[in-house]
This record gives C-alpha cells, sequence and structure tokens, in this order.
C-alpha cells in the first residue's frame, strides 16, 4: 500500500469539485477524458500536480482536484450490505484501541467500509481475518478495498462462512488482540470470541437496536470471562460557520448504532462483584422473542440487485488495477 501523497499519477483516484459543489470522482488513465455538459477534462492534465491543484476544462469551468479522503470513497463506494459510517469506524478504532501490529478479527465484512479503517489501523505488520457468511458480500468487499488500495493488502484474509464455526480454526486461542462484531445477533458467537482473544483482548459489538444491546451486555456478563461491559453511541452535528453566522447545520448523522465494549479476563479469574441497585430480574423467557433475529429486524436484499452491486464494484477494482499498471508502464517509457 502506498502513502497517499505526492503528485498525481496515473490510477490515482481523484475527486474533482466544481464551483457549484457539485463532484466527481475518477481514476486517471491514459487518454482517459471527464465529460460534463460544461466540457471536457482530460486525465493528463492532472497527472504531475500536486494534490489540491485547480484545472479548467474546455468550457473554462474550474476543478478543484483532491484525492478522496477514506470518508469519502466509503460514502461513495458500491454497497452489498449497509456500512459501518466514518464516524462510528473511527470510533471502533479509538474504543477498542486498535494498534499497529495487533490481531483483529471482525465479522461480517459486509461492504468492506469497516475493513479499510481496520486494515489502516494494524498496518503492515497486523493482521486482519474478516468473516461473511454471504459470499456476493464478500465479493463486494474485496473489490472495495482492492479499488481503494490499489491491490488486496497482503495482511488480509476473508473466510466464507460462520465465525462460530470456522474462528477455531482460522486462529490459534488465546492469540487474537480485539475482534469487532458488526452482525445481528453477536451473542451468539461470544463464546468462541472469548477463546480466541488473549487475556487483557478487547471484544466490540456493533448493534443497531437497544434490544440487541441489551442481549449482548447480558451475554457478556452471564460468560464471566469478561469485564463489566461498556455501551455508547457517537452522533456527529456539523456548522455552519461564515463570519458572524454561526449555527449548527439542519441536518445531522445522529443515531446509527450503538457501542458495547468489554475486555477479556485471564482464564480462571472471576470478576469483582459490580454493585447495581436492587431490581428484578433484568429479562424474563417472554423477553426472548424480542432478541430473535427477525424482530430486531434482519432486512434483505434482492439477489439481482446485490449482483448488480458485485458486478460494479468488480469493475472499479479491475479498473483501478488496469489504471495503476498502465501508469507504471508510462513511467518506464
Amino acid at each position: 500500500m502506498t502513502a497517499p501523497r505526492g503528485p498525481f499519477r496515473f490510477g490515482d483516484r481523484v475527486q474533482l469539485t466544481g464551483p457549484k459543489g457539485k463532484m466527481h470522482t475518477i481514476t486517471l488513465r491514459e487518454r482517459g477524458e471527464l465529460h460534463t455538459h460544461h466540457g471536457v477534462l482530460r486525465h493528463e492534465q492532472l497527472v504531475g500536480l500536486p494534490d489540491g491543484s485547480v484545472v479548467a476544462n474546455t468550457g473554462g469551468h474550474e476543478y478543484l482536484a483532491l484525492r478522496p479522503l477514506l470518508r469519502d470513497f466509503v460514502m461513495s463506494m458500491p454497497r452489498g450490505a449497509a456500512i459501518v459510517y466514518p464516524k462510528d469506524a473511527a470510533a471502533i478504532v479509538a474504543q477498542a484501541d486498535i494498534f499497529p501490529g495487533a490481531v483483529v478479527v471482525e465479522a461480517g465484512v459486509g461492504s468492506g467500509a469497516l475493513s479499510l479503517s481496520l486494515l489502516r489501523a494494524v498496518g503492515g505488520s497486523g493482521r486482519l481475518v474478516s468473516f461473511e457468511r454471504r459470499t456476493e458480500f464478500a465479493e463486494v468487499a474485496i473489490a472495495n478495498v482492492e479499488t481503494f488500495f490499489g491491490e488486496r493488502p497482503a495482511q488480509w484474509s476473508v473466510v466464507e462462512g460462520d465465525l462460530a464455526d470456522a474462528l477455531p480454526g482460522a486462529v490459534e486461542p488465546g492469540s487474537v488482540d480485539r475482534v469487532v462484531l458488526d452482525m445481528l445477533a453477536p451473542w451468539e458467537v461470544l463464546e468462541p470470541v472469548a477463546d480466541a482473544l488473549a487475556p487483557g483482548g478487547v471484544v466490540i459489538c456493533y448493534v443497531a437496536t437497544a434490544t440487541q444491546l441489551s442481549r449482548v451486555a447480558e451475554f457478556l456478563r452471564g460468560l464471566g470471562c469478561f469485564t463489566e461491559p461498556e455501551a455508547s453511541e457517537t452522533m456527529v452535528r456539523g456548522w455552519h460557520v461564515d463570519g458572524l453566522a454561526v449555527r449548527p447545520d439542519h441536518r445531522m448523522v445522529a443515531h446509527t448504532g450503538f457501542l458495547i465494549t468489554a475486555r477479556r479476563l485471564a482464564p480462571g479469574v472471576v470478576p469483582p462483584e459490580v454493585k447495581r441497585r436492587a431490581s428484578k430480574k433484568s429479562y424474563t423467557d417472554d423477553d426472548l422473542e424480542v432478541w430473535t433475529p427477525g424482530a430486531v429486524g434482519d432486512r434483505d436484499i434482492t439477489d439481482k440487485n446485490l449482483r448488480k452491486r458485485v458486478r460494479d464494484a468488480q469493475r472499479a477494482a479491475e479498473g483501478a488495477r488496469l489504471a495503476a499498471g498502465s501508469g507504471e508502464d508510462g513511467a518506464d517509457a
């Protein structure tokens, strides 16, 4: 993976912003052109310019050229499953303390949005093992990651299958530093996760509803091998700042999901008792129905729509590889 800096080269992804704020994201190719109703911009005009340059098309319209940030790419890439938003990905990396060299397990991979942040965080010396039950989702995620990095990172492996069944064969017991679960029923895999985590390791779950949150918390407590779970959510509100006109934006990215974290205790250790207010039992057998996947709301995507998204993602990845290859040939020539 190369650092996203220096002059623009063939194979680079570039985000062009016009005078009215409309953005176009292109991959620079030899003899490539961006056509709009305002004119034509040739890709070769950008090659050799530094990041943050301004170029004009044949109609005289100017565009600001910048390499897309990770958040820009995530919000515009093809999706198979719903993505983890950048604000939540940042919180996951911070709260789970994902560090360079860490061994991280992720389930499920979805469209690859969170995988991108995790791969950057573990660096070349770390390892990310991503589990995904649906082949189509795995294909979209792989294509998106290859498009962003220009290649498939060597430290990343994708396992198709259920984490509960496949995890013991993919990692050694007690060898994993962090586990990130973005799935409908994470409590179903917490026992094998506990076996895989090293003492002091972190498990963090991303769930959408309060009912899911409550069951994860109760299951973590019931296992007896984790610290008291901590739950949170992240909300981001932008502000309009123009001279003395300073006010919050009318729209904000509010609730997207909850995060719940806990740390693995050493084998055989009994956690200290946490004092709570005297109350009734936290839940009854009748409440279990509220925690089922169907009640939580597992939303399906049609096979036809999913196949189209797979094709879109794979075309983008192939285009990035071909463009990068042609750029290398041009440099050698």
